[in-house]
């Protein structure tokens, strides 16, 4: 490959053409005559700087290789120190055939200077452009050793060992070079969360770490980037006793494993995340994170709740009650204004009081001790709530304040996208689909991974049904679920699965217009390919609230024969491997499931979770209650 020069703009006359023919020459392959006119314009020293790394180049692809010595001998008996055209005479020799004659120049040339960061650097850059990695190699580690640094050249060797498939070397770099600056900790995790993708990678980069911390405790660093890649094979267990040892080592006052509490509660571990929240309200009394513990662990079991089907109403009724305690022993604290909240949203959601609902969550937004963030989430909780009561105005006023009053957060993301579902629920897809445009870029993954799928199903259902029929009358079934109708919510998935008909309900302006008899019900006939499976998938959710774990694996099942190219086959897959875990309790089956997941599906956003659940079930994560 040859590398052409620019020709800069002092070069004049004849040469200055010479140079510029010579060059086209090389671009059009015709390096016979491009070597013709290099070979004359080598004879002015002043023209070495415009054609040095073409005319070699062209030696060597030329295999002149003795003219390509002789030309450089010439160079260096008038320049002696030029390290470039040294290595040029180490390049010929291998090009040449000349390889252990090669081997031992180069290594030599290394030798000599090692003591120079400079001369170091030109090497490392030399070597890398010309794929010469070894030596690249050879030449970092000899000069870190001359120089008794170990901490140099880390994230160049890194390069050089990622660009040979050395990952485990590679690792030892970057994790070396994350020891010599707290700051350099966060770049490290973004970079091997790119490089790192397969769960055996991890799993070595988890061993490595341990002996780390083993053999340098007091090394910060290592139990950080440990917690770390637990978080990333969701072993939220195991991160919890790194940032137990975290936070008494560092005197943290539980801050570390508060953070693995939450990331666990996120995840819907809920029973490691009220291990955790349980542990830090324990240990770390008279500690401004147990309020936040007391907290989180109330919410942790409310997040149970809405996870266990049929959900008991002595239950809620139990939560409530502790949150009511929670807000005397705290109170106008803003811990107890958050739960506050959480008890609106509970009367709303599971005991139907909608009026008391609305009226604790109104004082609480009018409350000027209310902090901005929660009086914000308040205002999606109500609107929320008012979509529940058949008034979407309320609702997409109140998400639009949301959206205003935090542009380009996270809130404000979260609040577009209730907003985009909110027009979908209502059937107007042309509005819905340019917010969720918009949420793709999203800066938090789940909010773009839930813009993306909304996304997806309407260009999918109009691109067969542009009236969008089938759609229309799936987002009202949706719509009946989030308003907890799920009787009627199974009859509309009902008729949508059948395909040729369905109930419509129109207004009276509407039967009028078209000349129909108010009583009379309508039906209308749609496509419904592209929506049945969504519907096999919700109807599957409505029987797990059901608490019919057999119904909802056959429904699954379907998804699977009819629809296995689908976006929803690994989520039908995996969540199948979570009846037989969690509802069936049948361990093999769901060991033998999730296995099955990660070799058909390596690319499926629950590659994670499944690895996790078929090594707890395994039995790798021996978990034993902490000690105070």
């Amino acid at each position: 490959m040859c590398v052409l020069v620019s020709l800069p703009f002092f070069v004049l006359g004849q040469e200055q053409k010479d140079v510029q023919l010579a060059n086209e020459y090389l671009l059009k392959g015709e390096k016979l005559k491009a070597a013709e006119l290099y070979r004359e314009l080598a004879k002015n020293s002043a023209n070495t700087a415009l054609i040095h790394n073409n005319f070699i180049n062209t030696l060597i692809d030329l295999a002149e290789f003795n003219e390509a010595q002789d030309y450089l001998k010439k160079l260096l008996k008038r320049e002696p120190e030029q390290l470039l055209f040294k290595l040029d005479v180490g390049r010929v020799m291998m090009r040449s055939g000349e390889v252990q004659k090669a081997d031992k120049y180069f290594k030599d040339l290394i030798q000599e200077s090692k003591q120079s960061l400079g001369r170091i650097k030109i090497m490392n850059d030399y070597f890398m452009a010309r794929s010469l990695f070894d030596y690249a190699i050879i030449a970092l580690l000899e000069s870190r050793d001359e120089l008794g640094n170990p901490a140099m050249y880390c994230l160049e060797l890194a390069t050089l060992y990622r660009i040979k498939g050395e990952k485990e070397k590679m690792t030892e770099e970057y994790l070396n070079y994350a020891t010599q600056n707290v700051g350099n900790s966060q770049y490290i995790k973004n970079v091997l969360q790119v490089l790192l993708t397969k769960p055996e990678e991890l799993e070595v980069l988890e061993a490595l770490l341990y002996r780390k911390v083993q053999e340098d405790p007091e090394q910060q660093v290592y139990t950080d980037l440990l917690i770390w890649v637990m978080l990333q094979q969701k072993n939220f267990y195991g991160a919890f006793v790194q940032a137990r040892a975290y936070d008494r080592r560092y005197k943290t006052g539980g801050t570390r494993s508060l953070e693995i509490a939450e990331v666990a509660l996120n995840n819907k571990d809920y029973e490691n995340a009220s291990r955790i929240f349980r542990f830090v309200k324990d240990a770390f009394k008279n500690n401004e994170n147990q309020q936040e513990a007391q907290l989180g662990y109330i919410r942790s079991r409310e997040a149970r709740l809405r996870d266990s089907y049929p959900i008991q109403k002595d239950s809620v009724e139990t939560l409530i009650t502790a949150y009511w305690d929670f807000i005397k022993q705290n109170p106008k604290q803003p811990v107890a204004l958050d739960a506050l909240r959480n008890i609106g949203v509970m009367k709303a959601e599971y005991l139907q009081e909608t009026d008391t609902a609305i009226a604790i969550l109104t004082k609480l937004i009018a409350d000027a001790y209310t902090p901005l963030q929660i009086k914000s989430r308040a205002k999606l909780d109500l609107a929320d709530i008012y979509i529940f009561k058949e008034e979407p105005w309320e609702a997409a006023l109140l998400y639009a304040q949301v959206e205003k009053t935090h542009k380009e957060t996270t809130l404000a993301y979260e609040a577009k996208l209730k907003n985009a579902k909110l027009s979908y629920y209502r059937g107007d897809f042309m509005l819905a689909q340019e917010h969720l445009d918009i949420l793709k870029e999203a800066t938090t993954r789940e909010i773009a991974n839930d813009a993306m799928d909304l996304s997806m199903r309407i260009k999918e259902n109009i691109a067969i049904d542009s009236a969008g029929l089938a759609l229309r009358e799936f987002a009202k079934v949706e719509l009946l679920l989030k308003q907890n109708k799920m009787e009627e919510a199974l009859a509309r998935l009902s008729s949508i699965q059948e395909g040729h008909s369905l109930v419509r309900d129109l207004d009276k302006e509407d039967k009028f217009l078209r000349n129909i008899d108010p009583s009379d019900t309508v039906y209308v006939t749609f496509t419904n390919y592209a929506i049945k499976d969504d519907c096999y998938w919700l109807e599957a959710q409505i029987k797990l609230r059901q608490n019919k774990p057999e119904e909802a694996q056959k429904l699954l099942q379907k998804i699977l024969e009819e629809y296995p190219e689908d976006i929803l086959a690994d989520d039908a897959f995996f969540t199948i491997g979570e009846i037989y875990e969690r509802h069936l309790n049948d361990k093999d089956k769901a060991m033998d499931q999730y296995q099955k997941m990660l070799a058909q599906y390596p690319g499926s956003v629950y590659v994670a979770e499944a690895r996790k659940r078929f090594r707890e079930l395994r039995g790798d994560f021996k978990q034993e209650e902490p000690k105070l």
